[in-house]
């Protein structure tokens, strides 16, 4: 990667990108930290349950910051039509099944080298949504994907996919 005109690759968008931020472009934190020791990795804030229309933009900036995408795993309940197989800038991408409700998808780069992201139901708040994912990015952070979208008001009781 180039550091071209100076740009920051720390993987965070910068703050004045928070300002004008609305749903209709990926919007993705991810921890600066090499540790990797909080519950969650990162957060996405997808504009629609569109998977096919939604992943391709998440798949082509995570490989901008993390290196190729093999596989995103995801629940099927949340999201509209979900494919096999998407094919992004000439790469194909497995998408894992899970029926599981957890308000996340799992990212995977080589074998073993996941990442878990939060997933931002689509209708949410702008506040409420930048709030869950600064959470999310949080180093260290424990909290669990349906609890941090409980505790800024996005999320309600447990259920089998995005609200």
């Amino acid at each position: 990667m180039s550091d071209d005109a100076g740009a920051p690759h720390s993987g965070l968008l910068p703050d004045h990108f928070r300002q004008a931020v609305k749903p209709g472009t990926v919007l993705l934190r991810l921890e600066t930290t090499r540790s990797r020791e909080g519950a969650l990795d990162g957060a996405w804030w997808p504009r629609s349950r569109n998977i096919g229309a939604e992943l391709p933009g998440l798949v082509g900036a995570l490989t901008e910051h993390l290196g190729p995408v093999a596989s995103v795993g995801l629940d099927t309940d949340a999201w509209d039509e979900v494919p096999a197989r998407i094919v992004v800038d000439g790469r194909s991408v497995r998408i894992d099944r899970y029926p599981v409700g957890d308000d996340t998808v799992i990212v995977t780069r080589g074998d073993r080298d996941h990442f878990s992201l939060l997933v931002v139901p689509p209708q949410a708040g702008r506040e409420a949504a930048l709030t869950a994912m600064a959470r999310a990015v949080r180093a260290g952070g424990t909290d669990s994907a349906r609890q941090i979208l409980l505790e800024t008001g996005i999320g309600s009781e447990p259920t089998t996919g995005l609200p």
